[in-house]
Protein backbone atom coordinates (compact mmCIF):
# COMPACT_ATOMS: atom_id res chain seq x y z
CA UNK A 1 0.00 0.00 0.00
CA UNK A 2 1.24 3.33 -0.71
CA UNK A 3 2.06 5.59 1.83
CA UNK A 4 1.54 9.23 1.81
CA UNK A 5 5.33 9.66 3.39
CA UNK A 6 6.94 7.41 0.52
CA UNK A 7 8.18 10.25 -1.28
CA UNK A 8 10.38 11.68 1.11
CA UNK A 9 13.03 10.03 3.26
CA UNK A 10 14.86 12.06 6.40
CA UNK A 11 17.79 9.95 7.16
CA UNK A 12 18.74 11.89 10.14
CA UNK A 13 15.24 10.47 12.13
CA UNK A 14 16.54 7.11 11.45
CA UNK A 15 17.06 5.64 15.01
CA UNK A 16 16.10 9.01 16.63
CA UNK A 17 13.82 8.77 20.20
CA UNK A 18 10.52 11.40 19.40
CA UNK A 19 7.89 11.21 21.93
CA UNK A 20 4.22 12.27 20.76
CA UNK A 21 1.20 13.23 23.26
CA UNK A 22 -1.91 12.23 22.57
CA UNK A 23 -0.72 9.78 19.77
CA UNK A 24 -3.42 7.32 19.84
CA UNK A 25 -5.46 9.12 17.67
CA UNK A 26 -6.00 11.55 14.94
CA UNK A 27 -3.05 13.79 14.31
CA UNK A 28 -0.77 12.40 16.67
CA UNK A 29 -1.92 9.30 15.66
CA UNK A 30 -0.58 9.92 12.05
CA UNK A 31 2.60 11.52 13.85
CA UNK A 32 3.41 8.11 15.62
CA UNK A 33 2.85 6.15 11.62
CA UNK A 34 4.58 9.15 9.67
CA UNK A 35 8.05 9.00 12.37
CA UNK A 36 7.68 5.07 12.27
CA UNK A 37 7.78 5.10 8.54
CA UNK A 38 11.11 7.56 8.70
CA UNK A 39 12.82 4.68 11.14
CA UNK A 40 12.26 7.24 14.39
CA UNK A 41 11.94 5.49 17.54
CA UNK A 42 8.78 6.50 18.61
CA UNK A 43 6.68 6.34 21.89
CA UNK A 44 3.32 8.26 22.58
CA UNK A 45 1.22 9.31 25.36
CA UNK A 46 -2.53 8.77 25.75
CA UNK A 47 -5.43 8.82 28.22
CA UNK A 48 -7.46 6.38 25.61
CA UNK A 49 -5.52 3.39 26.64
CA UNK A 50 -7.29 1.30 24.11
CA UNK A 51 -7.00 2.92 21.63
CA UNK A 52 -3.25 3.63 22.56
CA UNK A 53 -2.63 -0.20 22.36
CA UNK A 54 -4.42 -0.95 18.96
CA UNK A 55 -2.57 1.70 17.48
CA UNK A 56 0.99 0.47 19.11
CA UNK A 57 0.25 -3.14 17.71
CA UNK A 58 -0.68 -2.17 14.31
CA UNK A 59 2.94 0.17 14.19
CA UNK A 60 5.66 -1.96 14.63
CA UNK A 61 8.61 -0.71 17.23
CA UNK A 62 6.95 1.87 18.78
CA UNK A 63 6.05 2.12 22.36
CA UNK A 64 2.87 3.11 23.89
CA UNK A 65 2.28 4.58 27.82
CA UNK A 66 -1.31 5.57 28.91
CA UNK A 67 -1.10 8.81 30.62
CA UNK A 68 -3.22 11.78 31.10
CA UNK A 69 -1.11 14.56 30.67
CA UNK A 70 -2.92 16.90 33.11
CA UNK A 71 -1.84 15.00 35.73
CA UNK A 72 1.92 16.58 35.46
CA UNK A 73 3.63 13.90 38.13
CA UNK A 74 2.37 10.96 35.50
CA UNK A 75 3.89 12.82 32.99
CA UNK A 76 7.05 13.41 34.32
CA UNK A 77 7.34 9.82 35.34
CA UNK A 78 6.42 8.78 31.86
CA UNK A 79 8.90 11.03 30.29
CA UNK A 80 11.60 9.81 32.38
CA UNK A 81 10.67 6.19 31.46
CA UNK A 82 11.58 6.71 27.86
CA UNK A 83 14.24 8.28 28.53
CA UNK A 84 15.71 5.90 30.62
CA UNK A 85 14.75 3.45 27.71
CA UNK A 86 16.45 5.96 24.91
CA UNK A 87 17.52 9.27 25.32
CA UNK A 88 14.78 11.62 24.01
CA UNK A 89 15.66 13.45 20.66
CA UNK A 90 12.50 15.38 20.25
CA UNK A 91 8.95 15.86 21.60
CA UNK A 92 5.95 17.03 19.78
CA UNK A 93 3.28 17.90 22.35
CA UNK A 94 0.25 17.21 20.27
CA UNK A 95 -1.79 16.17 23.08
CA UNK A 96 -5.30 19.15 23.14
CA UNK A 97 -9.35 19.37 23.24
CA UNK A 98 -11.19 21.86 21.41
CA UNK A 99 -14.28 21.78 23.73
CA UNK A 100 -16.72 24.13 22.42
CA UNK A 101 -18.61 26.01 25.33
CA UNK A 102 -20.61 29.29 26.21
CA UNK A 103 -18.68 32.05 27.45
CA UNK A 104 -20.99 33.01 29.67
CA UNK A 105 -20.98 29.63 31.31
CA UNK A 106 -17.64 28.73 31.99
CA UNK A 107 -17.05 28.19 35.68
CA UNK A 108 -13.55 28.61 37.45
CA UNK A 109 -12.62 24.96 37.24
CA UNK A 110 -13.71 24.04 33.97
CA UNK A 111 -11.30 27.05 32.90
CA UNK A 112 -8.41 25.50 34.67
CA UNK A 113 -9.25 22.17 33.02
CA UNK A 114 -9.04 23.54 29.31
CA UNK A 115 -5.68 25.53 30.07
CA UNK A 116 -4.16 21.99 31.62
CA UNK A 117 -5.19 19.73 28.87
CA UNK A 118 -4.63 22.44 25.93
CA UNK A 119 -1.57 24.12 27.82
CA UNK A 120 0.05 23.32 30.83
CA UNK A 121 1.16 19.94 29.76
CA UNK A 122 3.35 21.75 26.55
CA UNK A 123 5.38 23.89 28.79
CA UNK A 124 5.62 21.03 31.97
CA UNK A 125 6.87 18.10 29.07
CA UNK A 126 9.32 20.67 27.26
CA UNK A 127 10.64 21.88 30.86
CA UNK A 128 10.92 18.26 31.17
CA UNK A 129 12.99 17.11 28.32
CA UNK A 130 15.13 20.19 28.33
CA UNK A 131 16.58 18.53 31.51
CA UNK A 132 17.71 15.64 29.66
CA UNK A 133 18.68 17.48 26.14
CA UNK A 134 20.45 20.41 27.77
CA UNK A 135 22.88 17.15 29.04
CA UNK A 136 23.60 16.43 25.22
CA UNK A 137 23.71 19.70 24.13
CA UNK A 138 20.57 19.14 21.24
CA UNK A 139 17.15 18.39 20.96
CA UNK A 140 13.77 19.60 19.01
CA UNK A 141 10.42 20.25 20.73
CA UNK A 142 7.36 20.80 18.22
CA UNK A 143 4.45 22.76 20.11
CA UNK A 144 1.28 22.66 18.42
CA UNK A 145 -0.69 25.90 18.11
CA UNK A 146 -3.94 26.36 16.26
CA UNK A 147 -4.87 29.18 13.83
CA UNK A 148 -8.64 29.66 15.75
CA UNK A 149 -7.02 31.91 18.03
CA UNK A 150 -6.08 33.94 14.93
CA UNK A 151 -9.25 33.91 13.19
CA UNK A 152 -11.05 34.56 16.98
CA UNK A 153 -13.67 31.89 16.92
CA UNK A 154 -16.07 31.68 19.10
CA UNK A 155 -16.89 29.46 21.77
CA UNK A 156 -13.78 28.03 21.91
CA UNK A 157 -12.64 30.69 24.33
CA UNK A 158 -10.76 28.70 26.41
CA UNK A 159 -8.69 26.48 23.59
CA UNK A 160 -8.12 29.89 21.74
CA UNK A 161 -6.73 31.40 25.07
CA UNK A 162 -4.24 28.55 25.79
CA UNK A 163 -2.97 28.31 22.12
CA UNK A 164 -2.45 32.03 21.58
CA UNK A 165 -0.32 31.37 24.75
CA UNK A 166 1.40 28.88 23.02
CA UNK A 167 2.79 30.94 20.62
CA UNK A 168 4.68 33.24 22.97
CA UNK A 169 5.50 29.94 24.86
CA UNK A 170 7.55 29.07 21.84
CA UNK A 171 9.20 31.93 21.28
CA UNK A 172 10.42 32.54 24.97
CA UNK A 173 11.40 28.95 25.03
CA UNK A 174 13.32 28.81 22.33
CA UNK A 175 15.38 31.87 23.42
CA UNK A 176 15.98 30.14 26.47
CA UNK A 177 16.91 27.04 25.06
CA UNK A 178 18.72 28.22 22.04
CA UNK A 179 22.16 28.44 23.58
CA UNK A 180 22.10 24.72 24.74
CA UNK A 181 21.17 23.58 21.45
CA UNK A 182 17.63 22.65 21.52
CA UNK A 183 15.11 23.90 18.89
CA UNK A 184 11.71 25.03 19.40
CA UNK A 185 9.16 25.73 17.08
CA UNK A 186 5.07 25.59 16.89
CA UNK A 187 2.99 23.97 14.08
CA UNK A 188 -0.06 26.26 13.35
CA UNK A 189 -2.87 23.49 11.77
CA UNK A 190 -5.69 24.86 10.20
CA UNK A 191 -8.93 23.01 9.54
CA UNK A 192 -7.47 18.98 9.35
CA UNK A 193 -10.17 16.73 8.91
CA UNK A 194 -10.18 13.74 11.58
CA UNK A 195 -11.87 11.43 12.65
CA UNK A 196 -13.84 13.24 15.66
CA UNK A 197 -13.92 16.46 13.55
CA UNK A 198 -16.02 14.63 11.36
CA UNK A 199 -18.15 13.07 13.25
CA UNK A 200 -18.62 16.16 15.62
CA UNK A 201 -18.28 18.90 13.47
CA UNK A 202 -18.32 17.67 9.68
CA UNK A 203 -21.17 18.74 7.29
CA UNK A 204 -21.02 19.44 3.47
CA UNK A 205 -21.78 22.50 3.75
CA UNK A 206 -19.12 22.86 6.53
CA UNK A 207 -16.43 21.39 4.14
CA UNK A 208 -17.19 23.64 1.15
CA UNK A 209 -17.16 27.02 4.12
CA UNK A 210 -13.62 25.86 4.35
CA UNK A 211 -12.73 25.32 0.65
CA UNK A 212 -13.92 28.55 -0.38
CA UNK A 213 -12.24 30.51 2.15
CA UNK A 214 -8.89 28.98 1.78
CA UNK A 215 -6.07 30.10 -0.34
CA UNK A 216 -5.58 26.04 -2.10
CA UNK A 217 -8.97 24.36 -2.79
CA UNK A 218 -8.58 21.00 -1.02
CA UNK A 219 -9.40 19.99 2.50
CA UNK A 220 -6.26 19.23 5.10
CA UNK A 221 -5.85 16.06 6.67
CA UNK A 222 -3.58 14.78 9.39
CA UNK A 223 -0.62 13.96 7.15
CA UNK A 224 -0.29 17.46 5.85
CA UNK A 225 0.45 18.46 9.45
CA UNK A 226 2.78 15.22 10.17
CA UNK A 227 4.67 16.27 6.92
CA UNK A 228 5.64 19.24 8.82
CA UNK A 229 6.64 17.52 11.74
CA UNK A 230 8.82 15.24 9.86
CA UNK A 231 10.60 18.43 8.35
CA UNK A 232 11.21 20.33 11.70
CA UNK A 233 11.96 17.25 13.91
CA UNK A 234 14.74 16.54 11.18
CA UNK A 235 18.09 17.61 10.41
CA UNK A 236 16.64 19.51 7.61
CA UNK A 237 15.21 22.24 9.76
CA UNK A 238 18.72 22.88 11.71
CA UNK A 239 18.31 26.73 11.32
CA UNK A 240 14.92 26.87 12.51
CA UNK A 241 13.64 27.87 15.98
CA UNK A 242 10.69 30.50 17.55
CA UNK A 243 8.75 29.84 14.66
CA UNK A 244 5.36 29.37 13.72
CA UNK A 245 4.63 27.29 10.74
CA UNK A 246 0.90 27.36 9.25
CA UNK A 247 -0.60 24.48 7.51
CA UNK A 248 -3.64 26.22 6.58
CA UNK A 249 -4.14 26.03 2.95
CA UNK A 250 -4.14 29.58 3.31
CA UNK A 251 -6.89 29.82 5.32
CA UNK A 252 -5.90 32.43 7.43
CA UNK A 253 -5.36 34.91 4.44
CA UNK A 254 -9.16 35.30 4.45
Amino acid sequence: MTSPYDSVRYHSLAGRCVVITGGASGIGADMVRGFAQQGARVAFLDLDHDAGMALAAEVPDTRFISCDVTDIEALRIALGRIEDKAPIDALINNAARDQRMVMSEIEPDQWRHMLAVNLDHQFFASQEVARFMTTRGQGCIIMMGSISWMRGRPGMIGYTTAKAAINGMTRTMARELGPSGIRVNCIVPGAIRTPRQDALWHSPAASQKFIDDQALKFRLDATHVTRMALFLASDEAAGCTGANFIVDAGLTLN
